[in-house]
Parts: structure tokens; sequence; C-alpha cells
């Protein structure tokens, strides 16, 4: 395998993986606000509904849009953000250990943005 295909390959298991595994979080939260249950944090102090609605965006609709290397670049944005306001807001008082699976997909996110999805990704097609 060349250089160039690994690098792409590896860009593709960057994205994909991390939003699978924060599709975990996102995904219980989206049936609890398309089921009408709007309780939930409010870190940032614009209110728990509006709270809800911008976690479901950062964990729930973006993840899907990484998956499919769909406007890559923008959709890890979001998701960086709910995941710093995770790490630094809502668990700012919790040990490290805590809060390091925030800063991990931080990390995961931040990277994504800055290098954009590779070859395997509907951007590139």
């Amino acid at each position: 395998m060349n250089n160039s295909l690994l690098k792409d390959i590896g860009l593709a298991l960057l994205r994909i993986l991390p939003s699978i595994m924060l599709l975990t979080h996102g995904i219980p939260k989206f049936q609890k606000l398309i089921s009408g249950n709007f309780e939930f944090g409010d870190p940032i102090g614009i209110g728990a509904t509006p709270s809800l609605f911008l976690a479901v965006i950062g964990e729930f609709v973006c993840p899907i849009l990484l998956i499919i290397g769909f406007k890559t670049r923008w959709a890890a944005i979001p998701a960086a953000i709910t995941m710093a306001v995770a790490g630094f807001i809502v668990h700012a008082e919790d040990p490290f250990g805590t809060k390091e699976k925030a800063f991990l997909f931080l990390a995961f996110f931040v990277v994504i943005a800055l290098l954009g999805p590779g070859k395997f990704s509907i951007d590139k097609k």
C-alpha cells in the first residue's frame, strides 16, 4: 500500500470511529428531544431546551455527517464545541478521569476539522 492510501484509510478511521462512539451519547439525547422531554442541563445559560437541541446537533447530527464524510470540516466544529463545553464546563469540578473522554473527543474533532475527511468521503466524491 502506498502512503496516500494509508493516509486516507487513517483519516476515514479517525472520522468514523469517534463519531460512532459519540453517537452512543447522542442517540439518547435525540430520543429525549423527539419524545418531548426537554429536561436537560443548562451549562452555558441559554436554557435547558436550547442546550438539549445544541447537544443533539453536536452529538447526533454532526457525527452522522462525519461518518459519511459530508461537510466534514464544518460538522467537526459543533461536535468539538459540544465536547469543549462537556469537558470545561459540565465536568469542570470533576476529576480528570471523568472529563478525559470529552477531551479525547474534542481532540479527535479538532484534528478532523484541521485535516479534512480524506478520500473516502462524500466530500471527496
